[in-house]
């Protein structure tokens, strides 16, 4: 028996609708007002509510996830059916409709609750290993929730691919997902890049309004942080509030603002050292590492360094219109060999590289700017430049100041932006490191 959770103030019409639910053979448990408390004793398999309820903090729909809801409407429009929807709404009903079409919307919301997650989602995702299988059945298990997710995992390792994929797996899949790295922003500019600002312009027409942060931009959908832990500590504190209320302020503004935003995060770093250190906050921790999956590194993936490789390899084929490229076994076998510190990223760069350089119709293992069994860390890679190669320099110069030079300090001395730094960093793959010497950013 289906069992249906009934949330309306009004007396009457909660009376009425349990009259016409128990009259179609569904089990009936009704309440006047919306908490987690009073869904998880309920127990339901789908929750009618008033229309109202999706505007409360935090609103009926967060609250009863992953369990469909349907949304009654005393006086429906469509802005307030386009909002709902994009909440994650099951449904949105006119209050008078008929009572066949209701019961017919409560069976359609609850057979779709128990479809499982769209695989369609994951095609991106190139991997058969163990590994990536539990992580596949772990995404396709949390995506419908409204939960926060953390995503760990080395650089390269394509922590986006499933960010991406849990938004296109979840309820919000008809919304957009919005990426912003937290550590290719100057941190000047991170705050208002995120949660917008009002117009400080000397023109008294100016909108105040008018600087909306990405937080507002992503609202009905999934805003996806990457390289959180190096989010500056004012912007974590705001990010805090928001995840606890559903709300925010712009910069300078008193003003709260409320948005619906599933926000999932992503970290090569290790967050829980780094709140021991007092550089990042334990509440943001805490509500971010609810649900947290972990990407393998390739090294861990077996054969699956080949299948990516032969997937990367038709892409870039038909990018540089050299169809018909394959790998040979000696350069299979050297890939399976190497222990791909860049992981997929760096995979792909080498392969780009192979191609553009090859000319005939295979890849053998000498063209493939890998080592099997070297180190290949970034401190082997510097000693190897020579002393007028200019990334010889960056390299060296990086190593030798980044535990004692803030991000922002050290592209100030190399003359570079910090988003330039960050993206030299990603290519040389020189991971952003911390020690026990260094405190908190300022």
């Amino acid at each position: 028996m289906t069992r249906v959770l009934v949330i309306e103030q009004d007396d009457s019409s909660r009376r009425n609708l349990r009259e016409e639910f128990e009259r179609n053979g569904f089990g009936v448990v009704e309440a006047p007002n919306a908490d987690r408390v009073t869904i998880g004793n309920a127990q339901p398999d789908i929750v009618v509510a008033n229309a109202s309820l999706a505007a409360a903090s935090p609103n009926v729909v967060a609250m009863a996830a992953p369990v469909p809801v349907v949304l009654l409407a005393d006086s429906p429009s469509i802005p307030e059916a386009v909002e709902c929807m994009r909440s994650g709404a099951a449904d949105y009903l006119p209050r008078r409709i008929q009572p066949n079409a209701l019961n017919a919307a409560v069976e359609r919301a609850v057979a779709s609750a128990d479809v499982p997650a769209d695989r369609s989602a994951f095609s991106p995702i190139v991997g058969q290993c163990d590994e990536m299988r539990e992580l596949l059945d772990q995404v396709a298990s949390v995506a419908p929730t409204e939960s926060s997710i953390l995503i760990l995992g080395e650089s390269g390792t394509g922590k986006e691919l499933i960010a991406r994929a849990l938004h296109s797996a979840s309820r919000r899949r008809h919304a957009q997902v919005i990426s912003f790295n937290c550590a290719a922003i100057p941190e000047t500019l991170i705050e208002v890049e995120l949660f917008g600002s009002t117009s400080v312009g000397p023109s008294a027409t100016q909108d105040p309004a008018a600087r909306r942060g990405l937080l507002e931009a992503a609202h009905g959908g999934t805003l996806f942080l990457d390289e959180i832990g190096d989010l500056p500590a004012s912007a974590q504190a705001r990010l805090a509030q928001y995840l606890d209320e559903g709300t925010f302020r712009r910069l300078g503004s008193s003003e709260a603002h409320r948005v619906d935003v599933r926000v999932i995060a992503a970290t090569h770093r290790d967050l829980r050292q780094l709140t021991k250190s007092g550089q990042f906050r334990e509440n943001l921790f805490a509500r971010l590492n609810s649900v947290s999956l972990r990407v393998p590194p390739l090294r861990e993936r077996g054969d699956d360094v080949v299948a990516i490789a032969q997937t990367t390899l038709r892409r870039l084929a038909g990018k540089f219109n050299k169809r018909g490229l394959a790998l040979s076994a000696a350069a299979m076998e050297a890939m399976r060999r190497y222990r791909w510190p860049g992981n997929v990223r760096e995979l792909e760069n080498a392969l780009e590289r192979a191609v553009i350089l090859c000319q005939s119709t295979t890849i053998d293992a000498e063209m493939l700017p890998i080592h099997v069994g070297a180190s290949h860390t970034a401190q082997a890679d510097a000693h190897r430049e020579s002393s007028s190669s200019l990334e010889g320099y960056f390299l060296r110069f990086v190593l030798d100041n980044e535990d004692r030079l803030t991000e922002t300090e050290l592209a100030k001395a190399l003359g570079i932006s910090r988003k330039s730094l960050w993206e030299r960093r990603q290519r040389l793959n020189i991971p952003r490191r911390r020690t026990r010497t260094r405190g908190p950013r300022r």
